[in-house]
């Protein structure tokens, strides 16, 4: 009988991962899902509050558009990660789970694989959104550029390992849905994507500081920003928001690892 040995530890991460691209071309409506939400939420809540949004905090040079935008950066990110993981319980019902399962293949490179496919996919979305920083009045360079998507990428796994463990535990979609979104959204809101940490009330303070989300923000803003512009005086610096996302991502990598082995012993 093979052995896990004899399969080398990249096959299933490769094979995995182009499964879960080939499986976006084939639903193309998850695109514009991922993106037009996002857009429409900069556009109507950015011209919405452009006016009355203080930007004293920001060093009063930038518009809310501009500020707005790696929030939104970040809830593409968060979206297409999150819900690319999604797959995971389809997976399960149409029995193609069980067999990975069954296959020699280690179980952390079938977590591996998921989740590195979730992660190229939010990247690949949040780089077209990236095109429209021109109209935010933002002009990023290709080194801002490479170190965003960069940031992304290391934000994006973290989530998509978050969304692996959520998946892993519900057995519909429509719970998954309704979970994911209950968490989700607050933990946006928390996480200084929408207004800085200065402007919020004291109990807010605390949430943002504790919320791993406000760390992967605050690395996107570093990124589009590392003159240190349009941060915030509380933005966390970012070697600290660098640390603290890496550790999100080993944390809910190792802990979809952890559920895939208490599967196997079951």
């Amino acid at each position: 009988m093979t052995s896990a040995a004899t399969v080398p530890f990249a096959l299933p991460i490769i094979t995995l991962t182009i499964r879960e691209l080939q499986r976006f071309l084939r639903q193309r409506s998850r695109l514009l899902g991922a993106l037009a939400t996002p857009i429409v939420f900069w556009v109507l809540i950015g011209a919405g509050l452009g006016r009355s949004f203080s930007t004293d905090l920001m060093g009063g040079s930038a518009s809310y558009l501009e500020y707005f935008f790696p929030g939104t950066f970040a809830l593409i990110i968060l979206f297409t990660a999150i819900f690319s993981s999604m797959g995971l319980i389809e997976d399960r019902n149409e029995g193609f789970l069980q067999a990975v399962l069954v296959s020699p293949a280690s179980r952390s490179s079938i977590a591996l694989g998921k989740i590195i496919g979730c992660t190229v996919l939010a990247v690949i979305q949040g780089a077209l959104f990236l095109a429209l920083a021109p109209l935010a009045g933002l002009s990023l360079g290709i080194s801002q550029i490479l170190l965003t998507l960069g940031a992304a990428a290391i934000l994006a796994f973290a989530l998509a390992g978050l969304g692996f463990m959520a998946a892993w535990k519900l057995n519909s979609i429509q719970g998954f849905h309704a979970i994911m979104n209950l968490v989700l959204i607050p933990m946006w809101i928390l996480s200084g994507a929408m207004f800085p940490a200065e402007g919020a009330s004291g109990w807010m303070q605390v949430m943002l500081k504790f919320n791993p989300l406000t760390y992967g923000v605050a690395l996107l803003r570093h990124a589009m920003y590392p003159n240190g512009t349009i941060t915030g005086a509380q933005t966390p610096e970012w070697t600290l928001a660098l640390g603290v996302t890496i550790a999100f991502g080993v944390v809910t990598l190792a802990m979809s690892i952890f559920l895939l082995s208490r599967k196997r012993s079951a």
